[in-house]
């Protein structure tokens, strides 16, 4: 489902930033190192131009995706023997209610105060994509933040052997100096933040967490190792029945941007199927 945008600034920095890489990358580094007219510099221009399509195009696939809405008609079937699992309130024991959207919560989804609703399977708000990484649109997510980290780190070596080369032939004009050092400034801490971003997401992917279950599990096993007994995430599956649930069964096209993942709606699987009576904890 497409939703509408507005304005933001944090969108049009990377924006910008995507940009700025690219075409210093290939109008630069590449044409410095190799050649835009030379076979290897035409190669890396059309690898490289490839790594920059696929980034640009499933970040705007992420900014209007909508993340996952709470059908206005949902309530909660805890007569449904085939649904053992119904998550309630740390507090009373209640079903989850959202006082301010004025419906049920499905289980795993949040409300976002930043979008004023409920998300489903919400991850977190992603201020650089003005939008909430949710059910619907997580993979496409996950899928920009790994082109993106190929990208930066595939135009920092350009960047690197670009400068080496340069240095050893002494003819480097002064605006290239200057590109070099924005792009370093640039490069590096994006190449190391998203690393850490694409390693942690594939952690949370293997374990079929969120980023808000994840730290809401922290709290809860500390309670539970407190009272004697042993947490399990209720729905951790195993790590590929977690792995194909989110990115697909097809793992070909675990890095296509428009291959949806296996789970739809808000009936998320859980390690207690079978089992009858089991709450999950909000």
């Amino acid at each position: 489902m497409a939703r509408g945008f507005r304005f933001s600034f944090h969108v049009s920095l990377v924006t910008a930033a995507i940009i700025y890489i690219y075409l210093s990358t290939v109008f630069v580094f590449i044409d410095q190192w190799f050649g835009l007219g030379s076979s290897p510099g035409m190669m890396n221009a059309a690898a490289f131009t490839f790594l920059a399509v696929m980034c640009i195009y499933s970040y705007r696939l992420a900014i209007f995706t909508d993340p996952g809405r709470v059908p206005v008609s949902f309530v909660p079937d805890i007569e449904d023997s085939g649904r053992p699992i119904h998550e309630i309130k740390r507090k009373g024991g209640d079903l989850r209610f959202c006082q301010k959207c004025s419906h049920y919560k499905p289980p795993r989804a949040h409300h976002c105060r930043i979008c004023n609703r409920c998300v489903l399977r919400m991850d977190h708000h992603c201020v650089w994509m003005n939008n909430c990484v949710g059910h619907a649109n997580y993979k496409v997510f996950f899928v920009f933040i790994f082109y993106a980290v190929l990208a930066c780190i595939y135009s920092l070596v350009l960047l690197i052997g670009s400068s080496l080369t340069a240095d050893s032939e002494n003819d480097t004009e002064d605006s290239s100096r200057t590109i070099y050092v924005i792009s370093g400034l640039l490069l590096v801490p994006l190449s190391l933040a998203l690393g850490f971003f694409v390693g942690w997401h594939i952690y949370l992917i293997l374990k079929n967490k969120t980023t808000i279950e994840y730290h809401e599990g922290v709290r809860a096993m500390w309670l539970a190792e407190k009272g004697g007994q042993l947490y399990s995430h209720p729905y951790d599956i195993g790590a590929y029945e977690n792995l194909i649930s989110i990115l697909g069964p097809n793992f070909l096209c675990w890095v296509c941007p428009t291959s949806g993942h296996v789970d739809t709606g808000f009936h998320f699987r859980t390690k207690y199927d079978k089992l009858v009576g089991t709450s999950a904890v909000e």
